[in-house]
């Protein structure tokens, strides 16, 4: 009689969890993914560029008419980030950071993310890391390059400016960290109300209209106008302070205005990470 010996039992396999490593690469998938991203990056590339070749053209070719006085007052620097680019580059930027976000929720994706990596903690923070991290290196790409761009140009008429002339540097970083701090606002924004258009139009209504509604007449409004991101990027393109002919009784400081470009990424990362980790998808 022949006995037949029961198969040892296969171990049973043990899922490792999901590192930050792997997180960032699927965020990073993700980001690349859209077709959206390439048309809102091209739109802030063409927008800092585009714009500051333009503004550096007119300058050269009004500049031999223009009178001392005015050529004196003058910053090169408004010519290498014009305030109309840096409208295009906030709504662009606020963009990608809402359908980052709003675009999971409304295929479904979010839920799905979630079931397979519950560390919802750990999602949010890998969803910051690489919408920051790429979203910085394209503002830095686009500064830069407006800025050398736009200064050989007026380097023609002697208008030009080196990057180691006072302010250079930091309207150069203020333009380029504009462009991630806009996205992080559209992706907290996007994080709270769940929807890609309400996040957007949200974006853009406190970045760019709600600075136009405060004036700087009073302490109060002049603080509160100092606190939103662009009147701060505004003071950080101005290397001695607001031109001569802008009456301004309470005016705002650099380091004032830099530390409105971090408690505004601080809060937005925070409203995150808070959103995702305590609301259901």
């Amino acid at each position: 009689m022949t006995t037949v010996s029961p198969s040892p039992t296969a171990p049973a396999r043990t899922r490792q969890p999901a590192r930050f490593r792997d997180l960032l690469a699927a965020e990073w998938i993700k980001l690349w993914s859209l077709r959206s991203t390439w048309g809102a990056f091209a739109l802030i590339l063409l927008a800092m560029v585009g714009l500051a070749v333009h503004a550096a053209l007119a300058t050269q070719a009004g500049w031999p008419d223009w009178p001392a006085e005015r050529r004196a007052v003058r910053s090169p620097l408004w010519d290498a980030f014009p305030t109309e680019a840096q409208m295009f580059v906030v709504l662009a930027a606020s963009g990608v950071g809402a359908v980052a976000i709003g675009g999971e929720y409304a295929s479904g994706l979010m839920r799905t993310t979630f079931a397979a990596v519950p560390r919802r903690g750990a999602v949010a923070a890998a969803k910051l890391t690489v919408l920051t991290g790429v979203l910085t290196l394209l503002g830095l790409l686009g500064a830069v390059t407006a800025f050398a761009v736009s200064q050989a140009i007026l380097a023609d008429v002697g208008a030009n400016m080196s990057i180691g002339d006072h302010g250079a540097l930091r309207g150069i970083a203020a333009s380029a960290l504009l462009v991630p701090l806009s996205a992080l606002v559209g992706m907290a924004l996007a994080a709270l109300t769940r929807h890609t258009a309400p996040a957007i139009v949200t974006a853009a209504t406190v970045l760019l209209l709600l600075p136009t509604a405060v004036d700087a007449d009073e302490r109060w409004s002049a603080l509160l106008r100092q606190a939103l991101p662009m009147p701060a990027w505004q003071r950080l393109m101005e290397p001695t302070g607001s031109p001569p002919w802008i009456a301004d009784p309470y005016p705002a400081t650099v380091a004032g205005s830099w530390t409105t470009y971090a408690v505004w990424a601080a809060v937005a990362a925070v409203v995150t990470v808070l959103a995702l980790r305590h609301r259901e998808p």
